[in-house]
């Protein structure tokens, strides 16, 4: 026999349990009320962005470089490749990204990787869902660019392993955490050239011992917050081909662009 006044949730019919959980949830936003995600304004829901950051989020659409996702100024016809494709070909099969990297976005990014705003993860996610042109549709797993785990223990988290992490989730494809190792800890790539950001991270990069047979043979997606010269995940990209890997793609929420070609 239940006690007299106690709260069972599972006797609640339907209506009430739906009133139970509209009453927690209003409850919960008065001490913790939704605010916008990129500015702090509030909101309507939570893990969301007001009106106005949302007016100042520059999406990558088509059409762009097929290799590199560079956005065009117009329409160039089919398999139309960038002139940076062309001469400078990268270590990965192809790369696509959400948004660029400026105003709310560029919020966002600092938020989850500095104020250990982990929460917003699965909705940077999903927007980089819009981005994937099916290479997460097509590949057999999701790997994160690591941090060395010195700057892991001062940060306490991976930002791209928590968008990895929730790209699995939404998706259903396996994310292989640990298989690839940055072995070197490297300098801050804020700040350095194109030509020292490469040779920062080159050989920094490699498969966990035994986890080979992981990778030989599979397309996978390669996961980063934000793509501005490309030499991180080229440096990762090459060691994922020189295991095996059959290809390699890019997913980034943000990238750095100045205009389009």
């Amino acid at each position: 026999m239940e006690e007299t006044g106690s709260f069972r949730w599972k006797g609640l019919t339907q209506k009430s349990r739906a009133a139970a959980a509209w009453l927690a949830g209003r409850t919960g936003n008065l001490f913790f009320p939704p605010v916008c995600a990129a500015c702090g304004r509030q909101t309507g829901t939570h893990a969301a962005v007001c009106v106005s950051c949302w007016g100042h989020i520059r999406f990558i659409e088509q059409p762009y470089c097929p290799v590199l996702g560079t956005p065009f100024s117009h329409d160039l016809g089919p398999g139309i490749i960038s002139a940076a494709a062309i001469a400078n070909p990268p270590q990965f099969d192809r790369l696509r990204s959400a948004a660029f990297y400026s105003g709310p976005v560029r919020n966002l990014v600092q938020s989850l990787k500095y104020r250990d705003n982990t929460h917003l993860a699965i909705m940077m996610a999903r927007w980089m869902l819009r981005a994937e042109d099916d290479m997460l549709k097509n590949c057999d797993g999701i790997v994160a660019i690591p941090l060395h785990r010195n700057r892991r223990l001062s940060r306490r988290f991976n930002q791209s392993a928590e968008l990895a992490r929730r790209l699995a989730q939404l998706t259903g494809k396996p994310f292989l955490p640990g298989l690839l190792l940055r072995t070197r800890s490297t300098k801050q790539q804020v700040g350095l050239t194109r030509n020292a950001r490469q040779d920062n991270v080159r050989g920094a990069f490699t498969i966990a011992r035994n986890r080979e047979n992981s990778i030989f043979g599979k397309k996978v997606v390669l996961i980063d917050d934000v793509y501005t010269t490309g030499a991180t995940v080229s440096a990762a990209a090459k060691a994922l081909k020189r295991a095996g890997a059959s290809e390699v793609s890019v997913l980034t929420f943000a990238r750095v662009l100045d205009e389009t070609i």
